[in-house]
């Protein structure tokens, strides 16, 4: 089979020669090497190996967004104003919101060595600052989508792989305007003004879904956010009100155009899973096992395996830190436990890639274990 039948047929369930394998945002990351930009940390010299070993020896899927650009009515530019500034080295997005007679700020940090950026200031502090933002007028998020870069990006990929399309949903832009206090205890104490600002930012995801999913049908789409809702942040009343009510439209929406929605949730899923099959997920990423998260790879195998393709289990801080022998015996048993018993599909992924300017020897040594260990299954 080739890399891109392999993980089609296993999105469909059906049989495939051997577990995909993908390093998710390694050959999924849209990157260049060649770019001198001091912010590029995959221009060094140590990231090449491993950019090349995801080229050519794994199960590619480009993670991509639309291009989206403001709607002719998007009135963002009378409240926002962002300024970009370096400072030691660092570059910092300052972002200024004037509405409602209120002023709100954030701040953000990138710097070279690590591909991350650090918020170190939310826009929204209080209730009172989102009574304000939920002034803002709709057109305020008003875009238009444009999939001709997806197409194109498919086009170059060929047989080597998928493009999956990336979106946040309401639940994610939402928790995301706060730090991570200020959210958990408005999300908890103040729901009817949650669900306002749930609801205004939901229409106009809404329709950007909508017109991907027609413009892009078929194509495996990633949702990321419902983990602002798992256990230990909320209780799981909450995941259905957060999760259940405003991202089960966009997984909707994603099969009404023939296409496959991936619910991305990190740590503890477990009183999650039933509601992630109820919305109507095809699959889920990255199933970590415990400490970091709270079910194994095989319970969720058992429990859900015919509803859900498996993507996972390896921990990014065990592909970093641990020794190449035992590695090989935790990549084994993920790959045993992805694949007991009868499951629509599996495919061998970490939960995250490193994100620093270096790359070690051993990190090294234990991404080249799951290449060959996965080509050994089939």
């Amino acid at each position: 089979m080739t890399r891109r039948e392999r993980l089609m047929a296993t999105l469909r369930g059906e049989t495939v020669d051997r577990p995909a394998v993908s390093l998710y945002e390694i050959g999924g990351f849209k990157v260049d090497r060649c770019d001198p930009d001091p912010f590029n940390i995959y221009n060094s010299p140590n990231w090449q190996e491993l950019l090349e070993l995801a080229e050519r020896s794994t199960d590619l899927i480009r993670m991509r967004m639309p291009k989206v650009t403001a709607a002719v009515d998007n009135c963002a530019g009378e409240f926002f104003v962002e300024e970009s500034y370096i400072e030691d080295g660092s570059r910092f997005v300052r972002t200024t919101l004037r509405v409602a007679e209120r002023t709100m700020t954030s701040l953000t940090r990138r710097d070279p060595d690590t591909d991350t950026t650090w918020t170190l200031e939310h826009l929204l502090k209080d209730t009172d600052d989102l009574k304000a933002y939920l002034q803002l007028p709709d057109e305020a998020f008003s875009f238009e989508c444009d999939v001709s870069g997806l197409i194109e990006e498919e086009a170059e990929l060929g047989d080597r792989g998928i493009v999956m399309v990336d979106t946040a949903d309401p639940l994610c832009l939402a928790a995301g305007l706060f730090s991570m206090e200020d959210y958990t205890i408005i999300a908890l104490t103040e729901p009817e003004l949650f669900h306002a600002l749930l609801e205004k930012l939901s229409r106009g995801l809404y329709a950007r879904t909508e017109f991907v999913a027609e413009h892009f049908p078929g194509r495996l789409w990633r949702i990321y956010g419902p983990e602002y809702a798992c256990e230990p942040y909320l209780p799981p009343r909450l995941f259905e009100e957060y999760v259940v009510r405003y991202t089960g439209p966009i997984v909707e929406a994603i099969k009404r155009w023939g296409g496959f929605a991936r619910v991305h949730s990190h740590g503890r899923i477990k009183s999650a899973l039933p509601m992630i099959v109820a919305i109507g997920a095809d699959a889920i990423d990255p199933i970590e096992p415990p400490p970091q998260g709270d079910v194994l790879i095989s319970e969720v195998r058992r429990e859900y395996g015919r509803d859900l393709v498996l993507f996972g289990n390896l921990e990014i801080s065990d592909i970093e830190n641990m020794e190449p022998s035992q590695f090989e015996r935790v990549v084994a048993q993920a790959i045993e436990d992805g694949t007991c018993g009868e499951g629509r599909g599996f495919v061998l992924m970490p939960s995250a890639s490193p994100y620093g300017r270096e790359i070690s020897e051993r990190t090294m040594a234990n991404y080249r274990t799951m290449v060959r260990l996965i080509g050994s299954s089939g």
